[in-house]
């Protein structure tokens, strides 16, 4: 079973006593700063010189320091940079402030558990990932809510890593709903497969193959966006709420029982096979190779796969279809009671 804690599991004091650094203020930078200062934390924005989010942080009253001055000001430093930026950050502004006894902080472990950035000894090394968009664990946490969080600890110098972890958490209101115990390696890597073979990659090349055969056979271009794209929020938020059970009791007889002997159809035992080889790239790094190879690069790869998506007729079909209605779908029908990241 699982580990799960909750607020009377952490000692919101612990982070409290802390200087904190946040390395970013974009979806999460600026939901963990804004928490963290709501739960009595000293914290300022680390940002390079001519950052957009400058002002941004400025307006909303935190200090920014380059990210030099603030990791060597800090006792605990929050990475919360694109993966991809990550390892030069580290490079070039904080390893060299790294002092024994400070703690260095993720929401993702991808560079710990591939090997991108390696600690210091005598720094503690842990991870606090809220499983939720920024501007949701923000909003959740105004309401006197929280989002449920993973914890882990890559290293642990001063032999109170995991308190700080808890601490950390509690303060951006992650206690509140719960917080799952787990380690870098299991979090990076169902994270990268959840991502790739389900929710990111799996349903965008399902909903488009879906689209495909619709009008390849004939039907409307618009008919299809709806059956295929449009109502699989619908269906995710019953999943969301209680999980496929619930999707199937509240669904017509004639779906749940084309679900039964069709979804075996489509989605075969090979598509599992396939999901297999997918998580033994990321086991092995060879996904993380490719991707941090590519930006390297200039990212060439990765913006010839952006381009070809953005081509796709149910794109354009989408944009259009969506115009045309007096309904405009906003952000909070995403993302209210759901589980977008």
């Amino acid at each position: 079973m699982a580990e799960i804690f909750y607020d009377a599991d952490a000692d919101l004091s612990i982070i409290q006593s802390k200087k904190v650094a946040i390395v970013g203020y974009g979806s999460q930078g600026h939901a963990h700063a804004q928490n963290l200062r709501d739960s009595g934390v000293e914290v300022v924005i680390a940002l390079k010189e001519g950052s957009k989010s400058t002002e941004k942080a400025q307006d909303e009253g935190f200090e920014v320091k380059s990210v030099a001055d603030a990791a060597a000001w800090a006792d605990l430093i929050m990475i919360l940079a694109p993966d991809q930026h990550q390892r030069s950050i580290y490079t070039e502004s904080i390893k060299d402030a790294l002092a024994p006894g400070k703690t260095l902080a993720f929401a993702h472990g991808f560079n710990i558990r591939f090997g991108y950035i390696d600690a210091p000894e005598g720094v503690d090394v842990i991870l606090v990932a809220p499983k939720a968009p920024g501007h949701t664990v923000r909003r959740e946490y105004v309401a006197g809510r929280g989002i449920p969080d993973i914890i882990a600890v890559e290293q642990d110098a001063t032999g109170t890593a995991w308190a700080t972890a808890l601490s950390y958490a509690k303060a951006i209101g992650g206690t509140r709903a719960g917080v799952i115990k787990t380690t870098f390696t299991e979090e990076t890597e169902t994270d990268l497969f959840g991502e790739q073979a389900v929710l990111c990659g799996g349903v965008s090349q399902l909903v488009q193959y879906g689209f495909e055969t619709l009008t390849e056979a004939g039907y409307q271009p618009q008919i299809a966006y709806f059956e295929v794209l449009h109502e699989l929020k619908l269906i995710v938020d019953l999943m969301w709420e209680g999980g496929i059970a619930k999707q199937r009791w509240s669904v017509s007889d004639t779906a749940e029982y084309g679900d039964y002997v069709s979804g075996p159809r489509v989605i075969d035992p090979h598509v599992k096979e396939n999901m297999q080889a997918v998580l033994a790239d990321i086991q092995s790094g060879a996904f993380a190779e490719r991707f941090i190879g590519d930006q390297d690069n200039g990212a060439v790869e990765f913006q010839e796969l952006r381009a070809k998506a953005a081509a796709h007729p149910i794109e354009s079909v989408g944009k259009d279809l969506r115009s045309l209605f007096a309904w405009k779908q906003q952000d909070s029908d995403y993302v209210e009671g759901s589980a977008a990241r």
